[in-house]
C-alpha cells in the first residue's frame, strides 16, 4: 500500500522556510535532519520567503517602501511641529516665572 503522507500546518511551513533562510546547511541536509523531502522544502522556501532582509525585487516591494517612506515622513513631520509648539510654550513659561519672581519693591 501508499505511505501515509504527513500534514503540516501554515506556522509549521512559515517556520521552516525562515530557518532554511537562516541556515547555512543545504535544503537537502535539512530534509534528511528533519525528515521531509527536499523537494517540498524548496516549495516552503518559495512560498513563504520574506524579502524584508533582501535586494528589493518586485514593483510591489518598491510601493510599499514607499508608502512606508511617506508614512515616516509624516510622522516625522508632526513631532517636529509638536517639538516646536513645545519648545514655545516652555519660553512662555520661563518669561512668566523670570517675571513673576522678581522681588516687589
Amino acid at each position: 500500500m501508499g505511505e501515509q503522507r504527513n500534514r503540516y500546518n501554515e506556522e509549521f511551513k512559515r517556520q521552516t522556510a525562515k530557518y532554511l533562510h537562516e541556515q547555512t546547511k543545504s535544503v537537502e541536509e535539512i530534509a534528511l535532519e528533519m525528515d521531509i523531502p527536499a523537494k517540498t522544502l524548496h516549495v516552503w522556501k518559495a512560498k513563504y520567503r520574506e524579502f524584508k532582509n533582501e535586494s528589493i525585487s518586485s514593483v510591489e516591494r518598491v510601493r510599499e517602501l514607499e508608502q512606508l517612506l511617506k508614512e515616516k515622513e509624516r510622522e516625522l513631520l508632526k513631532s517636529q511641529e509638536r517639538i516646536s509648539d513645545v519648545e514655545e510654550e516652555l519660553a512662555i513659561v520661563k518669561k512668566a516665572v523670570h517675571i513673576f519672581s522678581k522681588p516687589k519693591s
